[in-house]
């Protein structure tokens, strides 16, 4: 089994801090100040990212969903425009949005974009944000809601009329006239009870953030048990940053000068508003570093310092190439298959890791040989 690596689309901003404005924002008229080395997410800057990605060997990119980032499906479809293969994991959130619709949106992407569509289905751990969009349900009816949104999807996908009546949805000949070719692959993540049953009924790739192998072990285990259950299988992705240099201590010394960026009183901001956040799976990422600056290196080469300030993903592969393919290669063999990786800045990280982790994975026969265009193996000497 060979691993599949994607890349990130910071469509909220990008630069070289670690700062992230809508991490810990509240709801109030200063939002949209600008936030100092900052990069603005508009096309040009990311089509960079996405042909940066795209010619570097990535096999997608991770195009995030919220009020502070750009809407994923209107961005993604135009950077199609811009790129041949790179694929395009959309997220969205399933209760803002009628499901009928959503098949028929991914019907119409697949068409335009001849198949580059994979879906990121993100139920929401944060009330304040759902408000936003309308949606009042509490945590576990949001999963409740997404097991039966994910019904209707696949359903309507079948291209015959589909009924369903169910407690969030009733749907009465729900059809996709033209259905999606190839279906697209269905990601989703969630570690609470509620969302575990929801995986193993309809996830494609279980998607984790970055915690130790034995907790990913953990959850691996369970998401495999509860998919057994139901008939199917499902495979396992992880989400993580990379910090990837030629010589370990480049990393380290890159993550450090990210810390020296951050006061006091900016995590104390970031931990408060990140606290109040119904998501099991970001309370486990603040329990990784509970604040702290100290003891970051959770795991060999695995960083908690981006989850001070960043909600979600909170961790980071960091040490020298051959380090962070080691650690990839040991998430690998506990059974991940997807790795969805970023970096601040997105455009030069992409570079850091493709022309120094990949070639190393490829040598240890964990990717096909990397190549340059399509054409001839690409010969890299000495990484970077």
């Amino acid at each position: 089994m060979t691993v599949h690596l994607h890349w990130f689309l910071p469509t909220g901003g990008d630069g070289r801090t670690l700062v992230d404005r809508h991490a810990y924002a509240s709801n109030s008229a200063d939002l949209a100040r600008p936030v100092k080395g900052v990069r603005p997410p508009d096309i040009e800057y990311l089509a960079q990212i996405a042909k940066a990605a795209e010619q570097l060997g990535f096999e997608a990119v991770l195009t995030p969903t919220g009020t502070w980032c750009e809407d994923a499906w209107l961005t993604t479809v135009a950077l199609a425009q811009h790129t041949e293969r790179l694929k395009f994991l959309v997220a969205f959130r399933p209760g803002v949005i009628s499901p009928t619709l959503a098949a028929q949106m991914a019907a119409t992407y697949q068409r335009i974009t001849r198949g580059r569509l994979l879906l990121n289905v993100v139920t929401g751990g944060d009330s304040t944000e759902q408000r936003r969009f309308g949606d009042h349900l509490d945590h576990d009816r949001r999963y409740a809601r997404t097991d039966e949104f994910l019904s209707v999807v696949r359903g309507v996908w079948s291209g015959r009329p589909y009924d369903f009546d169910g407690a969030h949805y009733q749907v009465e000949g729900g059809l996709t006239a033209v259905p999606p070719d190839p279906l697209p692959e269905i990601f989703f993540g969630g570690s609470s009870a509620a969302a575990g049953p929801v995986a193993a009924r309809h996830a494609d790739v279980y998607l984790t953030w970055g915690e130790p192998p034995e907790q990913v072990k953990e959850k691996i285990d369970r998401i495999r048990s509860l998919a057994e259950r139901e008939g199917r299988t499902v495979r396992f992705g992880i989400r993580l940053h990379t910090i990837s240099r030629d010589a370990s201590a480049e990393a380290w010394s890159t993550a450090h000068r990210l810390l020296d960026d951050l006061d006091a009183d900016t995590i104390a901001a970031a931990q408060t508003a990140l606290g109040r956040s119904e998501s099991v799976g970001q309370q486990r990422m603040l329990a990784l570093h509970g604040g702290s600056r100290d003891r970051l290196e959770i795991s060999p080469n695995l960083w908690a310092g981006v989850g001070l300030v960043r909600g979600g993903a909170g961790t980071a592969l960091v040490g020298s190439h051959a380090e962070v393919a080691d650690r990839i290669e040991e998430y690998h063999a506990l059974g991940i298959e997807h790795f969805v990786l970023s970096g601040y800045p997105h455009l030069e990280e992409a570079y850091w890791f493709g022309e120094g982790v990949i070639p190393d994975l490829a040598a240890r026969g964990l990717l096909p040989p990397v190549t340059a265009g399509g054409g001839s193996p690409l010969l890299v000497a000495g990484g970077r």
